[in-house]
């Protein structure tokens, strides 16, 4: 099956490569109408996993993770609209000049050709992950999990639908099938296909793709994300960054999976906060020596505090000052968003250049952390790494660069 994706996938990024800007917006603008078209088709195939997800027990968040409905793929759309409205990078000249023979070098963007895709539950994901490689003039090949495969496979028939209709190649999309741990394996050692992997779900598939592939990755992390309410904080604006932090969508990488106090107001805060969010939805604390008396919650573990819960669970960690709760957070955090309530201008300061991770906020919660709330109309991932691309990954991240250098007979001496 791979063998055969990657051949009409190279085939496919060739034919890409020729094509306009105003010809990959008429596609985008094509699928997002034919997306709200297909949404009773998309919604009954989803309905198969979500059925499949409640026969075997899983919980409420990670089936709402799944879940298609009306709303969500006119959002969807809209998102591939946004796509199609944005700057075309492919041929963008990123820098220009003449050498001292007189050559004129020109360095531009170009696609990077064929980009892989492993990745768990949101079936979203295959409509974002096609409209940025076909902005870019990617080639992609999909390889969701099992519990989405038929919302998959309905998406990608849409996508192929309308590429058809649009006379444009229908390999510019390739669906993995066989969900099987061996098909993936295949994937991950395809270097004569694939340009680059991108791995997007939990810990796990990360760590393993990391471990296996030969083909390049650009790792998109686990969100182990802090916020840390520092001793000059407004209580009131902590206690509703927080609230919405954890709770909004537990289920997402940039949701608060722990809070760091200072010790000043730990008494004041974290009460307040409990009273507070056990109003909105009860969330499971896992506390620190200190704040296990100040609310009602499980002793913390060490294992708590690196851990991405994906769900209403929260460790709580006090600290004497802002050092200590940077150095907790660059220890036990994944790089992906971290977040500092001060009115301290220079503790803000601090926090934002001394905290590794692709997005650092003051006094803003992180689930903002997102391609679509950066305006970048969709992502691909989030990269925690540091290499090519870092953060919500948009149009540039998925290109690449050549140099087009012209001369009139130079030769070198």
């Amino acid at each position: 099956m791979i063998d055969t994706l990657g051949k009409h996938a190279k085939t496919a990024a060739f034919e890409l490569a020729k094509l306009s800007t105003l010809e990959k917006n008429a596609l985008l603008q094509a699928l997002a109408q034919a997306m709200i078209a297909e949404t009773d088709f998309i919604i009954l195939e989803n309905a198969k996993d979500l059925a499949h997800a409640q026969d075997n027990g899983v919980n409420d968040i990670m089936v709402d993770r799944l879940r298609l409905t009306a709303e969500r793929i006119l959002d969807m759309a809209e998102g591939i609209r946004q796509v199609a409205t944005l700057a075309d990078p492919v041929g963008q000249v990123m820098t220009g000049f003449t050498n001292l023979d007189g050559l004129k070098v020109l360095q531009t963007r170009v696609p990077i050709g064929v980009i892989g895709m492993i990745f768990e539950s949101r079936p979203n994901v295959t409509i974002d992950a096609f409209s940025l490689c076909f902005k870019t003039s990617n080639a992609v090949i999909l390889r969701g999990g099992k519990d989405a495969i038929n919302s998959n496979k309905a998406l990608v028939t849409v996508i192929k639908a309308t590429l058809v209709a649009q006379g444009i190649t229908e390999h510019a999309v390739g669906l993995v099938t066989d969900t099987s741990h061996e098909v993936a394996r295949q994937m991950m050692l395809a270097t004569e296909y694939l340009d680059v992997l991108i791995p997007r779900g939990g810990a796990g598939l990360i760590r393993t793709i990391k471990e296996q592939s030969r083909v390049p990755i650009i790792e998109t992390g686990s969100g182990n994300v802090s916020i840390y309410v520092d001793e000059f904080a407004d209580l009131d604006m902590a206690t509703k960054i927080v609230i919405n932090a954890k709770v909004q969508r537990p289920s997402v990488c940039n949701a608060a999976e722990s809070l760091v106090v200072h010790e000043k107001i730990a008494a004041a805060f974290l009460p307040k906060l409990q009273t507070a969010i056990d109003a909105v939805q009860p969330v499971d604390f896992r506390l620190d020596d200190i704040a296990i008396n100040l609310m009602t919650g499980k002793p913390a573990t060490d294992a708590d505090f690196s851990t991405e819960y994906l769900d209403y669970t929260m460790s709580v960690k006090v600290v004497s000052d802002l050092d200590q709760a940077i150095a907790h957070i660059n220890h036990y955090g994944t790089k992906h968003s971290e977040s500092i309530i001060t009115d301290n201008i220079a503790h803000a300061a601090q926090f934002q250049a001394q905290i590794d991770a692709a997005a650092v906020y003051v006094n803003a919660s992180t689930r903002f952390t997102d391609g679509f709330a950066f305006g970048f109309g969709a992502e691909i991932g989030i990269s925690t790494q540091k290499l090519h691309a870092r953060g919500p990954m948009g149009l540039e991240a998925l290109t690449s660069y050549k140099y087009l250098i012209n001369g009139t007979g130079q030769t070198r001496g």
